[in-house]
């Protein structure tokens, strides 16, 4: 596993952001901003949340809660995603998380390279950040898990879909149950939601 740092800079208080779910099919894009405290490298190895299984995400999400200054969650639906699209709903979930954090951060770290200004405190988008600083690798797998166990939920509820499974990504099984159901409440209208190059028009009573 590759040595990460803790964060992006150290003169000034630090939060790292990420999010999760932005592929998705369905389903709400669940962000996480994360401070850590000094020395947390040394004690837990944390990395990207793609590079990590399951069951290490989860165990992590224990200690990164537990260790953590502080830590939040911001959510934007499915519904908001289709008024105002992806990456301004991704944004929106970021500033939601960091308005909930219980110490107010004096810089950001944003995994991927777009955001907008959040009140007036400077931050820098780092591509591919949450496999290089651990305050962002601590959001990713926050963001992750949270926005996991909302799918996990939501399947209970639409079984067919396997969102316990796929969490709302646009897998060969999700799309053929999408083809031979409909979709749900909880589906992005505005994503193409059975792969083709033409956006489909659902029914207002769906």
């Amino acid at each position: 596993m590759a040595h990460l740092e803790l964060q992006y800079q150290y003169n000034l208080i630090e939060a790292g952001c990420d999010e999760a779910g932005r592929g998705c099919l369905a389903g709400p894009v669940v962000a996480a901003a994360v401070i850590l405290p000094a020395g947390f490298s040394e004690t837990v190895a944390v990395d990207d949340s793609k590079k990590l299984s399951e069951k290490e995400r989860f165990r992590l999400r224990d200690i990164i809660m537990a260790e953590a200054v502080c830590y939040a969650i911001g959510i934007c639906s499915h519904t908001e995603i289709d008024q105002i699209n992806i990456l301004n709903a991704s944004i929106l979930a970021m500033h939601r998380a960091l308005a909930q954090l219980a110490v107010q951060p004096e810089y950001i770290s944003v995994d991927g390279n777009r955001f907008k200004q959040y009140n007036d405190i400077p931050h820098k988008t780092i591509v591919k950040g949450d496999g290089k600083y651990l305050n962002i690798a601590a959001a990713s797998i926050l963001a992750k898990t949270e926005r996991d166990i909302l799918m996990t939920r939501l399947s209970a509820d639409y079984p067919v879909y396997l969102w316990a499974k796929n969490k709302g990504y646009p897998t060969a099984d999700h799309r053929q149950a999408i083809a031979a159901h409909g979709i749900t409440p909880h589906h992005r209208r505005s994503f193409n939601l059975l792969d083709t190059q033409l956006k489909i028009e659902w029914p207002d009573e769906v």
